[in-house]
């Protein structure tokens, strides 16, 4: 283990798990690897193996867990809709600043000191070049080989986060993090260094605002919780919004329910309408100028639990606060994107989308024009909606916390059907309102919520 002794910065203390030893560190990237004369050989030697015949890759993170009679506690994970099934229980912990649950735990990374171990690190190249975004976020096997320090990095952290031993993560963990959240990281790392390229030196430059646009329940709160992360731990500010904290308060809502009597989209938070669209102009553009040291503001935040669940806007004592420079603003939502479509197409998919589609004609200037670049995560078929939010609140009940009936899931997923159905197909053919292309990556999932080897979306398909 002579490279742990000569990574001083590490602090490293090395524990001995029978013949496998285990480095526990606390680093900044810029020291990880550095002296690791091993991994620095491995990356030589990745691409001259890569079309070689080799053993299936173990379906561990790394191969040495075989070696190990150390007996790991049994890893128990809940089935939450809410896109992180495959996490363990109480994996997170509120943190203030961001705003999502957060908590990181110990870290446990083996670097590769013997033969056994550099192909393990090789199965791990490997499982990243198979992985369906490969190619749509740029990324070629000789980015992959000569930035494998980095993805074990970024694994490293990502199991730290989610509570989750590197050594023993199952297949779906390892796609989860490998073939998706760190993919889409490093796209967004892309699209930073392409926005921050425009502007001279000595400019102030805003924060560019990745939207993400996806359905509930598919796991797009999990993703940005994970991005915002990663952005944190590799020096940068990022700053994490929903639609949902736009919603109109508890009275707004009220009389926006009395101004369409008997339309049950208008009735209850949700479609297009209910939300406060000056006050999302007002946050979205104090965070375009949170450009300097010093500068900081607060993000509003919703509180769906007030009112009995018909939700209010929380107060503002209790929303987490952000200073700048920020370097990404990260904005998610489940109709982010949406276009308006002619009356006579929204009237065939149901007659009370007529005034929301109406409403929707006012949400470009209010939240798409201050996107610049998008990720949009495609699903399948809309009924996949109701699973996941009907195994979110089956395991909410079962944890003892209030949780929907299946005929209130039912009711509830049905008032967002009808929009699915008229917008998703132009969102996926077409793309978001007001995107460019260059700036758009598009990800279809599974009903597991991972992503697949996508094909184009007929038009039409979802109708």
């Amino acid at each position: 283990m002579a490279a742990f002794t000569a990574l001083t910065p590490c602090q490293a203390t090395t524990l001995h798990y029978n013949n496998i030893k285990i480095c526990r560190y606390h680093i900044p990237y810029q020291n990880v690897c550095n002296n690791n004369k091993t991994i620095h050989k491995t990356k030589s030697s990745l691409l001259s193996n890569h079309h070689s015949h080799r053993p299936k890759p173990s379906p561990a993170f790394f191969s040495l867990s075989t070696q190990s009679k150390y007996n790991m506690p049994p890893t128990h994970f809940s089935n939450s809709g809410s896109g992180s099934s495959w996490l363990q229980d109480h994996s997170m912990h509120h943190d203030a600043s961001s705003g999502f649950e957060l908590r990181e735990g110990p870290i446990y990374s083996v670097f590769p000191t013997k033969p056994a171990q550099v192909s393990s690190v090789q199965d791990l190249y490997e499982f990243i070049c198979s992985g369906p975004l490969v190619d749509k976020v740029g990324l070629t096997p000789e980015r992959v080989a000569e930035s494998i320090d980095k993805w074990l990095f970024y694994g490293s952290k990502l199991c730290r986060l989610f509570q989750l031993n590197e050594l023993y993560l199952t297949i779906p963990q390892k796609a989860r993090f490998y073939h998706y959240y760190i993919p889409v990281f490093i796209w967004c790392e892309d699209q930073i260094s392409q926005h921050t390229s425009k502007f001279k030196d000595g400019e102030e430059i805003p924060p560019l605002v990745i939207g993400f646009s996806a359905p509930q329940g598919c796991g797009k709160t999990t993703l940005v919780f994970a991005l915002d992360y990663l952005f944190r731990i590799t020096g940068r500010k990022s700053a994490t919004l929903s639609i949902d904290d736009f919603y109109l308060t508890a009275e707004g809502q009220a009389k926006l329910r009395e101004e369409n009597p008997g339309n049950a989209l208008l009735e209850l938070r949700g479609n297009a309408g209910s939300h406060d669209l000056p006050f999302s102009v007002e946050t979205l553009t104090a965070l375009s100028k949170l450009t300097k040291e010093g500068m900081k503001m607060k993000l509003p935040r919703y509180d769906k639990s007030a009112y009995s669940g018909r939700g209010d806007r929380a107060d503002p004592s209790t929303w987490p606060e952000v200073q700048g420079p920020l370097t990404v603003v990260l904005y998610e939502g489940w109709m982010l994107g949406f276009k308006p479509l002619p009356t006579e197409v929204v009237k065939a998919v149901d007659p009370q989308l007529e005034i929301v589609n109406k409403n929707l004609e006012a949400y470009y200037d209010a939240w798409d024009k201050f996107i610049k670049a998008w990720i949009v995560i495609q699903i399948q078929d809309p009924s996949c909606v109701y699973q996941w939010r009907l195994q979110a609140e089956i395991a909410m009940r079962e944890a003892g916390k209030p949780g929907m009936s299946d005929e209130e899931v039912k009711d509830f997923v049905s008032r967002y059907l009808p929009a699915y159905k008229a917008y998703l197909p132009t969102l996926y053919s077409e793309g978001p309102n007001g995107s460019d292309p260059k700036h758009l990556l598009m990800i279809e999932i599974d009903e597991g919520r991972n992503p697949i080897l996508g094909t184009d979306m007929e038009p039409n398909s979802m109708h």
